[in-house]
């Protein structure tokens, strides 16, 4: 475990120096990240300016679930997009017959190998949101400290579920538009489950657990949700990230590399 916490600490050191030759990009990233929370929470205004609320949630409560997207939505530009989208590219080039031969997981160096920091305005965003609902619901530090257990549920399934896309780049080359299908579906954690009808809950719920990611945590902060809840999202990050290991393991099989 140390060996790898170094490893980790010399790739981040060295990407963000890499990253920090663009500052501009930073102050672009940090502009976006803000046009497009302004436009998540006029569209979530948009439903309450006339008194309308989604079943049992009111406009605090669903700025919480904003909230929390908005820090997934950091995290997966931190981590997630710039290190899983290059599975893609390491195919296609030949040159993840390299990182196979290094002795390390090779999951773990593709997962980690990079850190963007121009994910992290969605991430101060997200944790001010979180912060002024909390303090519109007079939330207790305890109840931002038990949510932290759902939310990191939350952020090992978004991660399993990214990395079974990358992986199925062994067999298609170009993957880039499954995953934003995939991205266009996580925009349902947006807005509470009750916001959806029955069918799309289910879907949100079992199919792509969109349900886990955000409306769970969100609960959980509020002191609505049972202890089942945040077992089954616990159950659930398990299961998906064995399944991703696993799926990788078997992606390999059918990997010829690049000289054959």
């Amino acid at each position: 475990m140390t060996r790898y916490l170094q490893i980790l600490q010399l790739f981040w050191r060295t990407a963000i120096a890499a990253e920090l030759e663009y500052r501009l990009n930073f102050i672009l990233a940090t502009i976006s990240s803000l046009g497009s929370l302004v436009g998540s929470v006029f569209g979530l205004f948009l439903f309450y300016r006339t008194g309308y609320e989604f079943e049992g949630w009111s406009w605090q409560e669903a700025l919480v679930v904003l909230g929390i997207f908005t820090l997934l939505q950091g995290f997966s530009a931190t981590l997630l997009v710039p290190n899983l989208n290059r599975i893609v590219t390491h195919v296609q080039e030949g040159t993840l017959d390299f990182i196979l031969l290094k002795p390390i997981s090779s999951q773990f160096w593709l997962s980690t190998r990079t850190v963007s920091p121009w994910g992290l305005p969605d991430l101060v965003f997200g944790c001010l949101v979180i912060y002024y609902a909390g303090q519109q619901l007079q939330l207790e530090i305890t109840d931002y400290l038990l949510s932290l257990i759902p939310l990191f549920f939350g952020i090992i399934s978004l991660y399993s579920l990214w990395f079974m896309l990358g992986s199925m780049s062994i067999w298609f080359v170009k993957v880039y538009n499954v995953t934003e299908v995939l991205r266009g579906l996580l925009e349902a954690g947006r807005f509470p489950m009750v916001a959806y009808p029955t069918v799309y809950r289910f879907f949100f719920t079992f199919i792509i657990p969109v349900a886990f990611l955000t409306t769970i945590p969100a609960e959980t902060l509020l002191g609505r949700t049972e202890a089942t809840g945040v077992i089954s999202s616990g159950i659930l990050a398990l299961i998906l990230f064995c399944f991703s290991a696993g799926f990788w393991r078997f992606a390999l099989r059918f990997y010829t590399s690049a000289s054959s």
